[in-house]
């Protein structure tokens, strides 16, 4: 029910932007994320957006990452810029049943979204 795709392998500097297309049921119902899982590292969250189109980011996230929505494709993107080599990490798309923490601000410590996407691997060079 979610599809990500427009990873890849890029330099520093580097622009990326991920898409992930949601079946209509979870888009227009649900809360929609990205969230990331480096190599060693426990998955986070990077952004997440609402039916209404309000946008929330995670700390760290805030600056080089764009969460945003098109629903006439059904598609969430995620527009990373000026990436890093610790950018380099799995990116899933997921789905949260509204009220979500993750559109509230308030995500829980043990992330578990109700869907998630396959995921769609990012690789940042130095």
């Amino acid at each position: 029910q979610l599809v990500e795709s427009g990873g890849g392998s890029v330099q520093t500097g580097g622009s990326l932007r991920l898409s992930c297309v949601a079946s209509e049921y979870i888009y227009s119902s649900f809360c929609l994320g990205w969230f990331r899982q480096a190599p060693g590292k426990e998955r986070e969250v990077v952004a997440a957006i609402d039916n209404d189109g309000a946008t929330i980011y995670a700390d760290s996230m805030k600056g080089r990452f764009t969460i945003s929505k098109d629903n006439s494709k059904n598609t969430v993107y995620l527009q990373i810029n000026s990436l890093k080599p610790e950018d380099t990490a799995m990116y899933y798309c997921a789905a949260d049943k509204n009220p979500s923490p993750y559109c509230t601000g308030t995500p829980p410590r043990d992330i578990n979204p109700d869907y998630w996407g396959q995921g769609t691997q990012v690789t940042v060079s130095s």
